[in-house]
């Protein structure tokens, strides 16, 4: 009998993304989705490099984004609905998890 939980201990999904002034910056993937009713997918991630600025590092990050073979195309968003719209979602999908164990 296989053990389904393997695929969600894996290693974590590293991402590099550029910052203003060119470095790239390591990002860890916590969730990727889709929301309801659109064709966009969403990711979200928090930095890797938690050091002097503990403050910072419960920053979560959100991006929409788009697969084009091996490629992937990271946008910011920056429209105030779409951006209530993927932290309702995510915030849902997080309380599922957080009480996955209620399914009667």
């Amino acid at each position: 009998m296989a053990n389904e939980r393997n695929y969600f201990e894996e290693e974590p999904d590293i991402i590099y993304i550029p910052d203003d002034e060119g470095n790239e910056e390591e990002f860890e993937v916590i969730m990727k989705f889709e929301v309801d009713g659109s064709d966009s997918k969403y990711m979200m991630v928090v930095p890797l490099e938690a050091g002097e600025n503990d403050e910072d590092s419960d920053e979560v990050y959100a991006f929409r984004y788009e697969e084009d073979g091996e490629d992937l195309k990271l946008y910011m968003i920056e429209d105030d609905a779409e951006w209530e719209i993927v932290e309702e979602t995510f915030n849902t999908l997080v309380a599922e998890l957080d009480g996955g164990n209620d399914h009667e």
